[in-house]
């Protein structure tokens, strides 16, 4: 069979992101694949679907992405999925639920339950910050705060808190979202066998929200491809896009 991988993309982002988060990584992406189709896709609860209750389980968060990627008519020939944290678990599910949609992955900064214990997964250095930020009432200060939580580069700070303050003022996450997200998150155990499409991990030595040993253990466990890199932050796309689009390109240049 030819492989498909990179020419229908779909992405999903991570916990109380949406897909206007994707910033200008989107339009780069399309620019390295002019002839590809991409689309970003809103988890339930975010983005369009912000006003909705989103289930606290993954397996339902798959079902209702999967849902718009039909009704979309994405799935008439196999997809390849970029995924960062949250998004990655449902791309995983997805792989494994429906292993005829999918040709390929590429997963961001992501952990199982079953392979990473908790405080690695949000790691504990973190609580403090996380909390205070989900519970800050003005919006820029929650975005900026976030911000400095998943990306490793000081300048780009306030310009891009100003984006997503204007992504939350319009489009605005319910706090109960983001705990059933997270609820989600943190239980989710996948299946301990391989998905059958291949996959390539991508993670950032310098995340201080999830630790980069998660990914590691989803390399070890699985045998799967992982590249690192060596500063970045759990947003890797914001941190350095670009490098994320030559990893990809060098993926897709592989065997499938």
């Amino acid at each position: 069979m030819a492989d498909k991988r990179g020419q229908q993309w779909v992405l999903l982002r991570g916990l109380a992101r949406e897909s206007a988060h994707w910033g200008d990584f989107l339009p780069q992406l399309q620019a390295q694949f002019p002839a590809a189709t991409i689309t970003a896709l809103d988890l339930p609860g975010t983005g369009q679907f912000c006003a909705q209750p989103s289930p606290d389980n993954i397996a339902a968060i798959t079902e209702h992405v999967r849902a718009q990627a039909m009704a979309r008519g994405l799935l008439a020939q196999p997809v390849t999925l970029l995924a960062v944290s949250l998004g990655a678990m449902v791309a995983w599910e997805w792989l494994q639920r429906y292993p005829d949609d999918c040709c390929g992955a590429v997963l961001m900064n992501t952990s199982f339950a079953s392979l990473s214990p908790f405080y690695q997964r949000l790691r504990w250095q973190s609580y403090r910050q996380f909390a205070a930020a989900l519970m800050q009432r003005d919006v820029y200060r929650r975005e900026l705060g976030i911000v400095r939580l998943v990306g490793n580069r000081p300048g780009q700070y306030e310009t891009v808190a100003q984006a997503w303050a204007a992504i939350q003022t319009a489009r605005p996450l319910q706090v109960s979202n983001a705990i059933r997200q997270l609820r989600a998150a943190a239980s989710y155990r996948p299946a301990l066998t391989p998905p059958l499409a291949p996959v390539l991990l991508l993670n950032g030595l310098g995340d201080r929200l999830v630790s980069p040993a998660c990914t590691e253990a989803i390399h070890q466990h699985y045998g799967l491809t992982l590249r690192r890199h060596p500063w970045a932050g759990h947003d890797l796309t914001l941190d350095d896009g670009g490098w994320v689009r030559g990893q990809v390109c060098e993926w897709l240049a592989e065997p499938g």
